[in-house]
């Protein structure tokens, strides 16, 4: 698989950290009265709107699910990206709705580099409970953007056999990345790749191709 061009940092997650908007938390009440509950010391419990994929290991079902359905590599992230996708959408649905459901004039990004640090924080703990590693920019290619995660998800309850070496899990990551892109209003091609060093061997880069109209449209609002 074709590796990523260079690139430089554009953003840590420490920094993106501190643009990340605080969300309203919202918790399910228990069916039935408990003891603790009675001393006013109840435990809540987050709504299922408030869970997220890293609670369960329902990455390497998916992967297990669509393997048994493919004729190779190729196939198999072809449709783990279209998986993604479809997980993508959601995804940004429940973001878009705990914002309207947190303010009056939830604000909408429609500059591509602010939407895409929100991708970096928002839509990572929704989906993986943490904010990505970093995200990158390539020198060469203006059109091209890098969202790195060292220990992705997808890769973790995953053992890959020899003969697809070559396979990233993270095509399912590229998916929800592309959806909610789409959604935003910022056209894009999003593919997943390997990119291992020593100390993170599973490291994924997440490469995201804008299209000409979403430059065109950066170039205006300048």
């Amino acid at each position: 698989m074709q590796q990523p061009p260079a690139r430089f940092s554009v953003l840590s997650s420490s920094s993106a950290d501190l643009l990340s908007p605080t969300g309203s938390a919202r918790f399910s009440l228990p069916s039935a009265p408990s003891i603790s509950a009675t001393l006013g010391q109840s435990r809540q419990r987050p709504s299922i709107c408030e869970r997220n994929l890293n609670k369960t290991r329902s990455s390497g079902k998916i992967v297990q699910y669509t393997q048994k359905r493919v004729s190779g590599i190729n196939d198999l992230e072809r449709r783990l990206n279209i998986l993604g996708y479809r997980v993508g959408m959601r995804v940004l649905e429940l973001i878009t709705w705990r914002a309207e459901s947190s303010s009056k004039a939830p604000k909408r990004e429609i500059r591509f580099l602010p939407a895409l640090m929100s991708i970096h924080t928002q839509v990572w703990r929704a989906v993986f409970g943490r904010p990505a590693d970093a995200i990158e920019k390539s020198v060469e290619n203006e059109d091209e953007y890098m969202i790195i995660d060292n220990d992705p998800l997808p890769e973790r309850h995953i053992s890959v056999p020899r003969d697809m070496s070559q396979l990233s899990c993270s095509s399912f990551t590229a998916g929800i990345v592309e959806a909610v892109l789409d959604g935003l209003g910022f056209p894009a091609r999003v593919t997943a790749h390997n990119t291992p060093t020593q100390q993170y061997p599973s490291r994924t880069t997440i490469l995201i191709k804008l299209e000409k109209s979403v430059l065109e449209r950066e170039e205006i609002l300048k």
